[in-house]
């Protein structure tokens, strides 16, 4: 008899320092794809978790169950109604769609929302609590998951992504889903392992786009797999900006549940996060460091990329704070552009005064006018778009994504894009899209901390990272309040090793 599988999706990855809740409507203007109908019309073709859910049931001959796939851009704490509804659509799906041989899982595992810490763990115990114990249950994590013991009991097998910038989404979900193949079919009774030390932050918060820490432990991953005979082992760099207990690298092994070696690898693996901890593979500069590179470098063979790594919407950044940007303005840059800066009101001041209207406006710092107050700049406005286009990079190839109405600004010799949501820009296609064309200009002003390197490092002359020590999203942990997370914790606190 053919076996009837699950796919749902409920992420977050959540900034609890952040004042923005993260609202049912913040789903609904990322991702609340609900059903067999949309959720194809979202996802067939695309690099993603649930595409690669969907191939593998073809794969395996299952039929998929296709319930909903939910993901809000990085925020504050996940409101109790969106929770609810959204976990009720899952729940639903398994009560009115059963009956069903097992269950796949996209979620993300840093998701905090208002009554709940532990996101992941608590929306587990709900499934558990319908299907029962038995019911196999794979789950996707993305790298900067802040793992818990619970989630690791609740779940079968559970796989993280393996880059950063995150372009194996795809690959993740097939080897989930293949183990779950192997489990249906009685080869393996799989287990999750997880260890953790006491650390905030780790293995270069997961970079994978030069040798460094990420790269070493992976490879050490991979051998201990092959000796100990492990089904999946997999590192999680953590997402230090949730102040919740539990929070920091952790790593996971899944085995079989008789396999004696997978907590000797798990703790190898462990061990390894804690003795990497300091080394970090990139260098923080700041506005003016990175804007006088940009000019000694810009278009030699392509733009010059400063990262707001502090205000990173992927982060759960606001998208609007004005440091970088006011310090392009001040320099006089010329052939620059910049995106995106969230900035709805400006973008329905530009609406209402039409294109090529020259217009005074105060650009950003709206959320958190502490972290860089807006801007009052005398400009253009070049363009004005519907803010939907559809990614063309490495990460979630073939995506849709749409930010609301936007508007490009011109401001001096910078072309700003204005945006009516936050997001952050890791694709060329944030430019594109709006009439620049990125390998025309000098300099690139961007909101992202990583990510970006999937698809700007091929065409950059150079890239600089700007953190100055504020954001919610900065580096410089110390200046944030933690008031839950466990302590002592590096580097909040010196632990001697």
């Amino acid at each position: 008899m053919t076996k009837r599988v699950l796919i749902a999706g409920f992420k977050h990855e959540t900034n609890t320092f952040s004042k923005l809740p993260t609202e049912l409507d913040a789903y609904r203007a990322r991702a609340l794809y609900v059903g067999e109908e949309e959720m194809r019309a979202a996802y067939t073709g695309t690099n993603t978790e649930i595409a690669g859910f969907m191939d593998a049931c073809e794969k395996h001959g299952w039929e998929p169950v296709l319930a909903v796939a939910a993901d809000a851009t990085p925020s504050g704490k996940v409101t109790k109604e969106a929770f609810d509804i959204i976990s009720g659509m899952i729940l639903d799906a398994i009560e009115r769609q059963g009956p069903i041989d097992a269950i796949l899982l996209q979620l993300h595992g840093a998701m905090v929302s208002e009554e709940h810490d532990d996101g992941e763990s608590a929306l587990l115990s709900l499934i558990r609590a319908k299907v029962g114990r038995s019911l196999p249950i794979g789950v996707t994590h993305d790298l900067h998951a802040n793992v818990t013991d619970l989630t690791c009991d609740l779940a079968d097998v559970l796989v993280s992504y393996r880059t950063y910038p995150h372009i194996d989404m795809h690959e993740t979900a097939t080897k989930c889903a293949d183990l779950i193949a192997r489990t249906l079919a009685g080869e393996i009774s799989p287990k999750v392992w997880v260890a953790r030390g006491p650390q905030l932050d780790g293995v270069d918060h997961g970079r994978t786009t030069s040798p460094g820490p990420m790269l070493e432990i992976l490879d050490m991953a991979d051998g201990l797999t092959g000796k100990h005979d492990l089904l999946s082992a997999s590192v999680n760099a953590g997402f230090p900006w949730a102040d919740v207990d539990y929070v920091g690298p952790t790593a996971i092994v899944v085995a079989d549940s008789g396999n004696n070696g997978a907590e000797v690898a798990v703790n190898v693996l462990r061990e390894e996060l804690w003795r990497t901890r300091e080394t970090i593979t990139i260098d923080l500069v700041s506005a003016q460091a990175a804007i006088a590179q940009a000019r000694e470098t810009g278009m030699a063979d392509g733009p010059f990329v400063i990262a707001d790594f502090a205000d990173n919407p992927g982060g759960g950044g606001y998208a609007d704070s004005t440091g970088l940007l006011r310090a392009m303005i001040d320099a006089d840059v010329e052939k620059a552009a910049f995106s995106a800066l969230y900035d709805p009101a400006n973008v329905a001041a530009c609406q209402q005064a039409g294109e090529g209207a020259e217009i005074e406006l105060n650009l950003g710092g709206k959320c958190e006018p502490s972290l860089g107050e807006p801007i009052a700049a005398s400009g253009t406005v070049t363009g004005l778009y519907d803010g939907g286009f559809k990614l063309e990079g490495p990460m979630s190839t073939g995506l849709s994504i749409n930010l609301g109405p936007v508007a490009v600004y011109r401001v001096g010799g910078i072309d700003v894009v204005l945006a009516s949501r936050r997001a952050q820009n890791y694709d060329l296609q944030y430019f594109r899209a709006f009439g620049i064309e990125p390998m025309e200009r000098a300099i690139l002003g961007i909101k992202s901390a990583q990510h970006f390197r999937a698809d700007y490092a091929p065409i950059a002359s150079g890239i600089s990272v700007v953190d100055e020590g504020g954001g919610i999203t900065s580096h410089n942990f110390k200046a944030l309040d933690y008031k839950h997370a466990r302590r002592p914790l590096w580097p909040l606190d010196d632990i001697k090793s």
